[in-house]
């Protein structure tokens, strides 16, 4: 008979409460269990003593004749120090999807080509400053040279 430590379910709805049994690892989750070694609170905080209340001599005992713990309550035994847990490696648990990746790639690309118009606009500017200088300067020289005839022009009348 496989046997297992696992979590079954007690509690009202929304208001999860947790035994750690000993059951037939075929048998319901909240069905009959062999024995019930721990209880879990996951509403209380994490800091709290009394979320995880576990029975130590049970639990080394049923490990030593071949019980095979839930991933969560094997958490529970590597912290109370019983059963050593291998810690694991999701490189690509935080990585982004596809789709999100295609999304990041078009924004990057408008961005960048916001920054590429920015600049040209700002160069088209500066050289816009620099020409109606020069052309103001080229315009002023011929307006004082009319100036300067229509002066003559009305001193000779």
């Amino acid at each position: 008979m496989a046997v297992a430590i696992r979590l079954s379910r007690g509690g009202a709805k929304k208001r999860p409460y947790y035994r750690i049994v000993v059951a037939d690892s075929r048998s319901a989750r909240d069905g009959k269990y062999l024995e019930q070694i721990g209880t879990y609170n996951p509403m209380l905080p994490k800091d709290s003593g009394e979320r995880v209340k576990l029975n130590e001599d049970r639990a080394r005992h049923w490990l030593s004749v071949g019980a095979k713990p839930s991933d969560r309550v094997h958490r529970f035994l590597d912290a109370a120090g019983i059963l050593e847990r291998a810690p694991r490696n999701n490189p690509k648990k935080g990585e982004p999807g596809e789709a999100a990746k295609e999304r990041a790639e078009e924004k990057a690309a408008k961005i960048a080509e916001a920054e590429e118009a920015a600049k040209a606009a700002e160069e088209e500017a500066k050289a816009a400053a620099e020409a109606p200088a020069e052309e103001a300067a080229a315009e002023e020289a011929p307006a004082e040279e009319a100036a300067a005839e229509e002066a003559t022009e009305d001193k000779g009348e």
